[in-house]
């Protein structure tokens, strides 16, 4: 990380001060990334962001000096405050409007008052979805939309199906989920799954989970409880 960290500011020196040629950054990053470049501009470090759209429709971004003498693929960190300042801008870059999810296709979970908001494409044979599921259990006053996403396991798709099918889907979800307790519930009623799995395609899920904040703000990967807290806190 540390000779990472050197080579950006080596090169964001040598880029200072100069006048980006955007022509040409979009020209060698379409060429030598195989991509379609949908915008240059400044970034981090007075190095330039450039971004794309990967194969999953999700934005993505390198970084370039002024001319597109090297390009940069990574994270930049912040040191004093230990902020991802690449994964923050992702996050802008992929958001979308809350409220356009159709959150009659989700499981919803409530618990306290309910007042802060999360959505999430999960998999309840995910590893990583099982144990957010443990961190969102010491989470309050949360409301959870979970979007049943069964692409870890897609051979016990029918899982899914079954909590759908349940009388209490919020329970046969966590029971699935966290308990890996297997639903009893036949899977044979009208379900969302295959309509879960094309949103997901639609909007560039590749990873569980992935939450989507009120804000609209996507967060590929689980997060701490402190961290969770933090942007569900943090003001729109």
């Amino acid at each position: 990380m540390i000779k990472f960290l050197l080579a950006v500011f080596v090169l964001a020196t040598a880029a200072m001060g100069a006048n980006a040629d955007e022509a040409q950054i979009r020209k060698v990053v379409a060429e030598k990334l195989g991509v379609k470049v949908e915008g240059v501009q400044p970034g981090p470090l007075g190095l330039y962001e450039v971004r794309y759209k990967s194969q999953g429709g999700g934005m993505r971004i390198v970084y370039t000096d002024a001319n597109a003498t090297h390009i940069i693929v990574g994270k930049i960190y912040e040191a004093a405050s230990e902020r991802d300042l690449t994964e923050e801008r992702m996050r802008k870059l992929n958001a979308i409007k809350f409220d356009s999810l159709p959150l009659d296709q989700a499981v919803k979970i409530q618990r306290g008052n309910g007042k802060r908001v999360l959505a999430m494409f999960s998999d309840p044979h995910c590893p990583a979805c099982r144990a957010f599921e443990q961190t969102l259990q010491q989470v309050d006053d949360i409301t959870i939309y979970v979007f049943m996403f069964p692409v870890i396991r897609p051979e016990l798709a029918d899982h899914s199906k079954s909590v759908w099918c349940s009388p209490d889907r919020a329970k046969a979800w966590l029971d699935v989920a966290l308990r890996t307790k297997t639903p009893s519930a036949p899977a044979s009623c009208a379900n969302p799954v295959e309509k879960n799995l094309q949103l997901g395609r639609t909007l560039g899920v590749n990873s569980t989970p992935t939450l989507i904040l009120a804000n609209g703000e996507r967060i590929a990967g689980a997060l701490s409880k402190a961290d969770l807290n933090d942007v569900l806190d943090a003001k729109n």
